[in-house]
């Protein structure tokens, strides 16, 4: 599957955009200035994720990468 394809099912599954995710992770203090905050792990984030909108590991490590930048 590819990045975008992970992305498309994300936004399918919760209603939510890759720039909603962006948002979002502003307000929970995982990003700032768009960029990953110092100190925040993938692991809170992949926990936030699954907890909140119940994605599985793989969609939420797509947006992890899509925090670090590592994936546009």
């Amino acid at each position: 599957m590819s990045f975008q394809a992970y992305l498309d099912n994300i936004q399918t599954k919760t209603g939510k955009s890759p720039e909603d995710f962006r948002k979002l992770g502003e307000q929970k203090g995982f990003l700032q200035k768009g960029a990953l905050a110092p100190g925040v792990k993938a692991g809170q984030i992949v926990a936030w994720l699954k907890e909140e909108y119940a994605l599985g590991h793989g969609h939420a490590m797509a947006i992890y990468a899509l925090f670090t930048g590592k994936k546009a």
